[in-house]
């Protein structure tokens, strides 16, 4: 009997067989196959994924042949992806961007009505939606706005990153990026081997965990107080570790709303610079100031390519407008350069043209003044009603800018449980557990003042929260 003719009789025999058993029997082994019909094992092997073709059976490696979910009358087979656990094994990449803490699990919505109190953009209602329309519309009108643009990012753009920077930086110290979490995942990739440790702080935004964690890094923390990182452990934890790269935010801190005192501003640099180290300055809130004067990026008080400092538009203005820089010297950007052209090669020119025309116009200045005003209501708008409502969830301070409160919670209370009950209550809030790279001290929660529609909204999450808290105790 020629292969052909043995692997179709096999077919036939195995498909009457499982026609006869229920969905998720298990089949005969391949050795039970080969014994009991007298065929190789190539033949056994083909006669299978025949089957697994027609949605047969289903193959586990590892485990052996099962019978397939039979398709409804008229309907077709439920597909199984069940293969690609296997296929998958050792690589684990976890949600936990900004994007992804915005979104409910899987399956689930929240109920009508709820207010958000988590997440990390701004409400429409804040957004300057006309200015992005109008510089888009522009920038659309422009005779090579399809082109391909450079590699670098559009030489306009450049040099409006290297000014805002201040200090000397030069459009050639500039990679336009496509917004904050992919240059943090290039950045991690970049600089750093995988299996390698990376110092954060503790806590810190769990984006730069997760793209910490997708590149193959292993997050260690590094303490904080109420200044900031401390710059005296954070030596130690460069000696002990002989990590080549620390992640920090030092101006609005997300979570905590800390911004570095001038003193560790330098001591920060200087101990990255002693270690051989880079330090990847995350500077997301640049724009996000509550009417206060802004602290001088690291980057610009640094010559000797240590700080590879990083902002992005897209938090003072709107998640889609996926624009942000990169400012790096030295062999350091050459690398850079090189992963872009691996990566995406360039950043849509349209978004590009319409950054440069939105950041070119006297309205975007006027934009991030309503929104400062807009910003430190809203904050001491949410502080009170805490402060009213619920004294024992004091912030730990009161932030000059950024987006959020952070909630250290009384004892007895845990932040899953009270996330869980804040949402019954129609309140979505960010757990404070995500934002650790060990384990967590204490419970704490992320509070957003900036997704709400509005501070009366705020008032009202806190009272539901306040009920949410007695269904605990």
């Amino acid at each position: 009997m020629s292969d052909g003719s043995s692997i179709d009789s096999l077919v036939a025999t195995l498909r009457t067989e499982a026609a006869r058993l229920a969905p998720g029997a298990r089949l005969p082994s391949s050795r039970d196959l080969i014994a009991r019909h007298g065929v190789g094992p190539v033949t056994v092997s083909r006669a299978i994924a025949q089957l697994a073709a027609e949605g047969v059976v289903v193959t586990r490696p590892g485990s052996g042949t099962y019978v397939a979910a039979r398709p409804a009358a008229g309907g077709t087979a439920p597909a199984d992806t069940s293969w690609q656990s296997v296929a998958l094994a050792g690589r684990h990449v976890e949600p936990g961007t900004e994007d992804a803490a915005d979104e409910d699990p899987p399956g689930t919505t929240p109920p009508a009505g709820t207010i958000a109190l988590r997440g990390g953009y701004l409400h429409e209602s804040l957004q300057p939606t006309r200015l992005l329309g109008a510089a888009l519309a522009r920038a659309a009108r422009r005779p090579d706005a399809w082109h391909r643009a450079p590699a670098a990012g559009l030489a306009p753009l450049r040099a409006q990153f290297a000014r805002q920077a201040g200090g000397d930086t030069a459009p050639e110290d500039v990679l336009v990026t496509g917004g904050g979490q992919g240059a943090l995942s290039m950045l991690f990739r970049a600089i750093a081997a995988p299996g390698a440790p990376v110092l954060v702080e503790s806590p810190t935004y769990p984006g730069a965990l997760a793209a910490a964690r997708a590149a193959g890094l292993r997050p260690v923390p590094a303490p904080m107080d109420e200044h900031g990182l401390r710059p005296d452990l954070l030596a130690d934890a460069f000696a002990m570790t002989g990590a080549r790269l620390l992640y920090c935010q030092p101006t609005f801190h997300n979570p905590t709303g800390t911004v570095l005192t001038p003193e560790r501003r330098r001591q920060i640099t200087d101990v990255a610079r002693a270690a051989g180290a880079f330090l990847i300055e995350d500077d997301f809130a640049r724009h996000l100031g509550h009417g206060r004067p802004v602290p001088r990026p690291l980057v610009v008080e640094d010559r000797d390519g240590t700080v590879v400092h990083l902002t992005s538009l897209t938090k003072p203005a709107s998640p889609s407008l996926r624009i942000g820089a990169v400012i790096a010297r030295g062999p350091v950007m050459r690398r850079l350069q090189a992963m872009r052209r691996v990566d995406d090669f360039f950043i849509a020119r349209p978004l590009q043209e319409a950054a440069v025309e939105l950041l070119s116009t006297p309205a975007w200045d006027r934009h991030l003044r309503g929104l400062a005003t807009a910003l430190q209501h809203r904050c001491a708008t949410l502080a009170g009603a805490l402060a009213r409502e619920l004294p024992d969830w004091a912030p730990t301070r009161i932030p000059q800018g950024g987006l959020h409160l952070w909630i250290r919670l009384p004892a007895g209370l845990t932040d899953r449980a009270v996330a869980e009950a804040a949402r019954t209550h129609r309140v979505a809030v960010d757990p404070g557990h995500r934002f650790f790279p060990a384990e967590p001290p204490v419970g704490h929660l992320r509070l957003a003042f900036a997704a709400a529609a509005d501070p009366a909204e705020l008032t009202e999450a806190v009272h539901r929260l306040t009920e949410a808290v007695r269904t605990l105790t």
